[in-house]
């Protein structure tokens, strides 16, 4: 790892998010892009700091992520590879800062990789790990884009008040992190975004926004939305035209949309209400 500059932070929470098998619809990897660009005060961006990024051929098999070449107005060529970048976000209109890894799912050594994360993590004193994730599901576009919020031990997850992890196989780079977090003894959350299957393919900006929104929710702040809402909006208009086109298609999500009501009825007319209301409250100008 190479570090580059270390920010003064307050309290710091990591939220960490990759590209790749944790990434249905680059929903995850776009939330943290949004989260990163999103701030500003008194019209002046506030802009994340590069505090380090870790050595590519360390953690990438080149022949699955391959590196890009990239050309400039005056053809001087370039190439990027593949990589894990670690910011510092410093929020002076919230109570902690912020600091954001953004890259690449790593093809090998994740245990040292995660340790590198983590270490790190101690050294800046992060006291809170969320990782962002994105899935396919069999749930309609039309709905909210449901998030889970889970701990890996009960007694954490109690105590921050999300459900339990009960998923057993397969897993990435994030549930090796949230183990790593777990031996280590910092908090740790994953954040859970699920896409519809049949409409899985990037960019997905209404379950981005269900991230960010699952995140305000969480830890009690507020975080601009800027033009996400609009572009979600957008994105679900063109998912209703390319249903429409297929009678199949549109049978299917009819019967998805018939389900998901019939299952979450109760928690439309009470906990997803006060949800709404209180990230009305937040976002409201203070007087």
């Amino acid at each position: 790892m190479q570090i580059h500059h270390i920010p003064e932070l307050r309290n710091p929470i990591m939220i960490i998010a990759f590209t790749g098998w944790n990434d249905a619809g680059e929903a995850a990897s776009a939330a943290v892009d949004h989260l990163l660009e999103a701030w500003s005060v008194d019209d002046e961006a506030i802009n994340p700091v590069l505090i380090a990024d870790l050595e590519a051929e360390d953690y990438y098999d080149f022949q699955v992520n391959r590196p890009h070449v990239l050309i400039d107005d005056s053809l001087i060529r370039e190439i990027t590879w593949p990589n894990t970048e670690v910011f510092g976000l410093s929020i002076p209109i919230l109570d902690r800062d912020f600091v954001v890894v953004k890259g690449v799912e790593p093809s090998m050594r994740w245990k040292s990789f995660s340790r590198e994360i983590l270490d790190l993590a101690d050294d800046l004193e992060v006291s809170l790990v969320i990782t962002f994730g994105s899935l396919m599901a069999d749930v309609p576009h039309t709905r909210p884009i449901a998030v889970s919020s889970t701990g890996v031990h009960p007694d954490l997850a109690t105590r921050l008040g999300v459900e339990v992890s009960r998923y057993e196989g397969p897993t990435g780079i994030l549930g090796v992190i949230s183990d790593g977090c777990l031996r280590r003894g910092i908090d740790a959350v994953s954040l859970w975004a699920a896409i519809p299957h049949y409409a899985s393919s990037a960019p997905s900006p209404k379950a981005s926004l269900s991230l960010i929104n699952s995140l305000e929710d969480f830890l009690d702040i507020s975080i601009p939305s800027n033009e996400l809402p609009e572009a979600a909006e957008e994105w679900e208009r063109e998912i209703n035209e390319m249903s429409q086109e297929d009678s199949d298609v549109a049978q299917y999500v009819k019967a998805l949309e018939e389900s998901k009501d019939a299952a979450e009825l109760p928690e439309v007319s009470g906990d997803s209400i006060a949800k709404e209301f209180e990230r009305y409250l937040r976002r409201r100008p203070q007087d």
